[in-house]
């Protein structure tokens, strides 16, 4: 019998500081006031737009986001700086980003009853990465002693699916046994908490997972990958411009652009399509029906966007327990959102459900992998 390709293992880390939709919008109009103020000769005479005021309701109406975890939350609330306060670390010191994926990762081998010495890739997949080399995944392979390679990859919001559906081509290639994945999202320092429409979508986190064959699965929770499916279409809709060129352009390496910024109503109206059409299409790849599935992960970017995408799917709204939103608590993790999820939700299921990891950002690029529970060794 040909050994199946499974998910082992699942980690999560949140960082212990919380920020709420009441203390970042007190902060941020605070801000605005102050920059009125500043300004309020050229916003009468109409050559600077006022800074418009913001609320708790209107974020939650917006998004569905009632909070986020901050991994620094020193210096977001100033409105004087409206940016964390992450010290620098020295070279020889472990970066910021290595040690949150070393926090998810080890709960994934934990879940996956997987001793380090038995991965032989590590894969870091997430929207940033705090240098450009050495990969932050070299450094996570180093610290947890593991014989073999590592590299980074950047998808955005679709980073997490993407590395998943690579790590499955490699074990079933065989160019590698058993593979972590860990999904370091310190998404904050990317935030321009100057902007009313996009200062309260993200949050920071981290998520892990171990791919592997059924023939060295040792986990009491696996999940069978019954197939996998990624496209890409091109779009500035959601955008950030920050990067090593900024240096030779003489750009302001601050400015508006170099952050994360979109077109937001354009984004709900061509991305919601695309995703139903996506899982759909997948389904159907696999001779499936969405009233096959028990369980939907969905990208948590927007809770609106994923009440439309279900009920496209559906033909009806989707339960709680069929489609869990996690984004009340974490806000938007980029790629993390549908592997926390998925982390949260998954331990119910009875061998032989199946579900669907989808997500669904910028580029824009959608992932998705259909998994099924597997019987308990």
């Amino acid at each position: 019998m040909t050994a199946k390709i499974v998910i082992s293992g699942s980690g999560l880390w949140k960082p212990s500081h919380v920020i709420t939709n009441e203390e970042l919008v007190e902060a941020y109009n605070g801000y605005a006031a102050k920059f009125n103020q500043h300004h309020a000769e050229k916003i009468e005479q109409g050559t600077i737009e006022a800074k418009p005021f913001s609320s708790a309701e209107f974020i939650e109406k917006a998004s569905g986001i009632k909070a986020r975890y901050a991994y620094v939350k020193d210096g977001i609330l100033d409105i004087d700086r409206m940016r964390p306060k992450i010290p620098e670390r020295k070279e020889g010191e472990l970066s910021h980003q290595a040690e949150i994926a070393l926090n998810a990762a080890r709960i994934a081998l934990k879940e996956a009853n997987k001793p380090a010495s038995e991965i032989d890739a590590v894969i870091v997949s997430c929207a940033y990465t705090e240098r450009y080399y050495p990969a932050i995944a070299i450094e996570v392979q180093n610290e947890l002693g593991i014989t073999g390679f590592g590299f980074d990859m950047l998808v955005a919001c679709s980073a997490a699916t993407f590395a998943l559906q690579r790590a499955y081509e490699m074990v079933s290639a065989g160019t590698a046994k058993c593979v972590l994945i860990v999904n370091p999202e310190l998404t904050s320092p990317q935030v321009n908490y100057h902007d009313r429409d996009s200062h309260f979508i993200f949050g920071d986190v981290s998520t892990a997972t171990v791919v592997e064959s059924t023939d060295t699965c040792k986990s009491e929770h696996s999940y069978e990958i019954l197939g996998t499916r990624a496209i890409t279409h091109y779009s500035n809709n959601i955008r950030s411009n920050f990067g090593y060129i900024t240096n030779s352009t003489d750009a302001d390496p601050y400015g508006a652009d170099k952050y994360f910024h979109q077109e937001g109503r354009s984004v709900f109206k061509e991305v919601c399509p695309m995703a139903a059409k996506h899982i759909i299409d997948h389904l159907e790849e696999l001779q499936l029906t969405p009233s096959d599935l028990k369980r939907w992960w969905l990208h948590q970017a927007n809770l609106n966007m994923n009440l439309l995408i279900s009920k496209r799917i559906l033909g009806r709204q989707a339960t709680a327990e069929e489609a869990p939103i996690v984004l009340d608590e974490y806000a938007n993790t980029a790629s993390a959102g549908s592997l926390i999820a998925f982390n949260l939700h998954h331990k119910d299921l009875q061998e032989g459900d199946i579900g669907v990891i989808c997500s669904f950002g910028a580029g824009y690029s959608i992932g998705s992998l259909v998994i099924k529970k597997c019987a308990a060794p």
